[in-house]
């Protein structure tokens, strides 16, 4: 049955998605935050076609430590359920993303109309130049900055290198820190096909304020939080390595 579901899931994705990228680029024209808005429907559609199809849900603990202004998002990143998930639990937002994903037929459309700060990461001072840059001119046009600390999918049960780039720019930007803690990999692992049914949980930890603060620091303190959250969850998902 997973796998009868898990197909169901990606026909409807591959459905839903060409026409919708096409939609993204008729939108060009919008305001940036209103364009995303609209583009976050598709998020949507998949989480509730995600539900449907192969029993996958998610909940959400710590709303009420959302800040009421802009923010850097710092979140665990163990799937790609929490790039759709994020959107719909925090104000409108962008992603710092690999530059290649916007190449992608059809989803780099998609993407490249949410207003994402792309960065080339195999040239390390261009990449810097560019995520302080831009993220200078979303902040200004009303955006919240989501990065992933550990820069791809790590699998549940593994914690991977937490890179300062984020907290280097929140102080830059006099922006507080969001942890974030999300164990979606528990069920829906990086580059799997099947989706196993299930409640992920996502974890919103308490706004860090960074004035004054080092980035190297700021970034220890935000992985000791997730990981210890991640490390605490009473309850694990099907894809979590036994011992």
């Amino acid at each position: 049955m997973i796998w009868i579901r898990s197909i169901l899931y990606w026909l409807g994705m591959a459905i839903i998605t060409p026409p919708y990228a096409i939609f993204c680029i008729m939108i060009l024209p919008l305001p940036p935050v209103l364009r995303t808005r609209i583009i976050t429907g598709w998020s949507r559609s998949l989480l509730w076609w995600l539900g449907v199809t192969c029993g996958l849900k998610g909940r959400v603990v710590g709303e009420e430590n959302i800040p009421a202004g802009p923010a850097m998002i710092i979140c665990k990143h163990q799937s790609a359920w929490e790039t759709m998930a994020l959107q719909m639990v925090f104000p409108p937002m962008v992603f710092v993303i690999k530059r290649e994903l916007l190449k992608l037929p059809f989803f780099g459309w998609g993407l490249k109309a949410t207003s994402p700060i792309a960065i080339d990461r195999t040239n390390r001072s261009e990449a810097q130049r560019l995520l302080m840059e831009q993220g200078q001119d979303r902040i200004k046009h009303g955006f919240w900055i989501t990065i992933f600390p550990e820069g791809t999918r790590i699998a549940p049960g593994v914690r991977g290198k937490y890179k300062p780039g984020g907290a280097r720019l929140a102080i830059a930007l006099g922006i507080p820190l969001v942890p974030v803690m999300v164990n979606a990999g528990e069920f829906w692992p990086r580059n799997s096909f099947l989706k196993h049914p299930g409640t992920i949980t996502m974890k919103i930890g308490k706004p860090i304020d960074t004035a004054g603060r080092d980035a190297m620091q700021l970034t220890a303190e935000v992985e000791q939080w997730i990981e210890s959250e991640l490390a605490a969850m009473p309850e694990r998902g099907p894809c979590y390595p036994k011992k």
